[in-house]
């Protein structure tokens, strides 16, 4: 067995709205995924398809999950992350965040998202998706463009 590891990219979208206090993030509660389940996450992210880029990725996430087509993206970070498991679970994560969309965020996948809702940024759910939350809790605050998690 070769001592090199496959990296499984993914796209991550949060959008963005103003709220009364603090920006909002759209979030999902995620069920029936066999990942994280009965915890909150992006609205719309998966994995980035053979021939497609991030970018491409996070809109078309974001048509199949929450039924929106994506304005202006605007790149947040890279996440490296690991669960000190096997090296071919290591992963690349992408994530964007969107203030602009055509089309009202809904649940399109009912069997995976047992809800859908907005959260200030200061005052999210429990749980939500670790490391999501450590670029949530750094959304707006200069979060580098190349982060590690699980290392």
């Amino acid at each position: 067995m070769s001592d090199r590891f496959r990296v499984v990219p993914a796209a991550y979208i949060f959008l963005l709205r103003a709220g009364a206090s603090s920006d909002e993030v759209l979030l999902q509660l995620r069920q029936n995924t066999g990942y994280m389940d009965g915890h909150w996450a992006a609205a719309a992210a998966g994995h980035v398809e053979r021939g497609e880029t991030a970018y491409d990725a996070a809109r078309r996430e974001a048509r199949e999950e929450i039924g929106v087509e994506l304005g202006d993206l605007t790149f947040v970070t890279s996440m490296q992350r690991t669960q000190h498991a096997e090296p071919i679970d290591e992963r690349i994560d992408f994530f964007f965040s969107c203030r602009s969309w055509t089309g009202a965020p809904r649940i399109v996948e009912p069997a995976k998202c047992a809800a859908l809702d907005w959260f200030p940024l200061d005052g999210l759910p429990d749980p939500v998706v670790p490391h999501e939350r450590f670029v949530l809790d750094r959304l707006g605050t200069g979060v580098e463009s190349y982060t590690t998690f699980g290392f």
